[in-house]
């Protein structure tokens, strides 16, 4: 049992956009007044004196031990296959050849199923169980049903997972290893996504899509709080984070926020940039554009498969952050994304998936831009493991 000893102080779910409030011990998707996400809230004053910097320092390294901050009430439903508190890794000679003093990798291959993903289906299955759902359903272009797959085999859930059929084999094995129902549709996740909701319209399962439910972010808010304690309670001074739904940015954001009112961290934060590919970019053309919410994108087209979704139901979540924190948005070409994905592996001995190979793209972009300084502190989110895209270095197995 994890965490047996701590409680969560969540006290209700708040609307994102309308600011509507909910009874958080029930199951809800999103918004029932507007349709936007759904986000938990905690009563911080209540847990400032117990959910301490210093109390946390002794716990187990993994995501529970902020059990206080994240929403499951009864550790018997705190799913765990050792996710969270992954290495911070700093990238001595990528930094020198960019003339960097501080520059770090949170690397999130050290986590279950090898992706960031594993927080966010954690605290969503776990969640999800424990209020009562009979089986829970996904659309992914890849990590996200695999982590899915993974918890809801560990709390014994049936797992239902929508992909696109051009989804590299080795998320399909692993997936249908872990004991998943998984189905191929030609198309986009978006594509993917109506079958999904489809299901929960009949009554079959209950959806753990990106924002879709208030949970995963809650997960993912995990790796904000990660940072203030390797930064030994400051923040670094830049975030490069690659983009799809969005959910790690909108999280840390959150996380930073919380952090401050309990006293961890002050009022400084990082500036956070958002990653997309020029195939998929609708969070950038909706920064540089300086609207609100994010147009679909056409004809999405990306060798990173976490990066290909056209529409990101957190689009106004994500650009805020960005925006509040004097951040940017960027879009690379999957040309240079690949050849990064080499540079970290060869200078640094790291492989990793191309959604984190972008995020050495954009660095570069900004360096030469002149938009970090040397002495800046910079964390590239390498948020997946490369072993499930070997076809982009050697090509199809024969």
């Amino acid at each position: 049992m994890i965490g047996a000893d701590m409680n969560s102080f969540l006290s209700h779910l708040e609307c994102a956009w309308c600011g509507e409030t909910y009874e958080a011990n029930q199951l809800w998707n999103l918004c029932p007044a507007c349709g936007k996400p759904l986000l938990a809230r905690y009563d911080l004053d209540a847990a400032r004196s117990i959910f301490t910097r210093t109390a946390v320092q002794s716990r187990s390294p993994n995501l529970w031990r902020y059990a206080e901050m994240l929403p499951v009430q009864d550790p018997a439903f705190r799913i765990s296959l050792g996710e969270g508190y992954t290495p911070l890794v700093k990238l001595n000679r990528l930094g020198a050849a960019l003339g960097l003093k501080h520059l770090y990798a949170k690397d999130e291959s050290f986590n279950p199923t090898g992706s960031f993903k594993a927080r966010g289906l954690a605290m969503a299955v776990s969640r999800a169980a424990e209020l009562g759902a009979k089986a829970v359903a996904i659309p992914t272009a890849g990590n996200a049903g695999s982590a899915m797959a993974a918890y809801a085999a560990r709390i014994g859930l049936p797992a239902y997972i929508y992909a696109p059929q051009d989804v590299p084999a080795p998320f399909i094995a692993e997936m249908r290893a872990l004991g998943a129902e998984v189905t191929l549709v030609e198309g986009l996740i978006t594509d993917c996504a109506r079958y999904v909701r489809q299901g929960v319209e009949e009554g079959r399962w209950f959806d753990v899509s990106t924002l879709k439910e208030p949970y995963r972010v809650e997960g993912k808010k995990t790796m904000g709080y990660e940072l203030a304690e390797h930064f030994d309670g400051s923040l670094p001074d830049i975030i490069i984070y690659p983009t799809g739904g969005g959910t790690g940015i909108i999280g840390m954001w959150k996380a930073f926020g919380e952090m401050e009112q309990l006293g961890w961290i002050d009022s400084q934060r990082p500036r956070m940039i958002s990653v997309q590919s020029t195939g998929c970019a609708p969070i950038v053309r909706a920064y540089e554009q300086g609207v609100e919410f994010a147009e679909p994108w056409q004809n999405a087209r990306t060798i990173a498969d976490g990066l290909r979704v056209p529409a990101a139901v957190g689009d106004f979540l994500i650009l805020r952050a960005v925006r509040e924190s004097g951040g940017t948005a960027l879009a690379v070409e999957d040309e240079d994304t690949l050849l990064a994905l080499t540079e970290i592996g060869s200078q640094e001995g790291l492989f990793v998936a191309p959604e984190a190979a972008a995020t050495f793209v954009a660095l570069k972009t900004l360096v030469e831009r002149g938009d970090i300084q040397a002495d800046e502190r910079v964390v590239l989110f390498l948020t997946g493991t490369g072993l499930k895209y070997t076809h982009l270095i050697n090509g199809p197995a024969h």
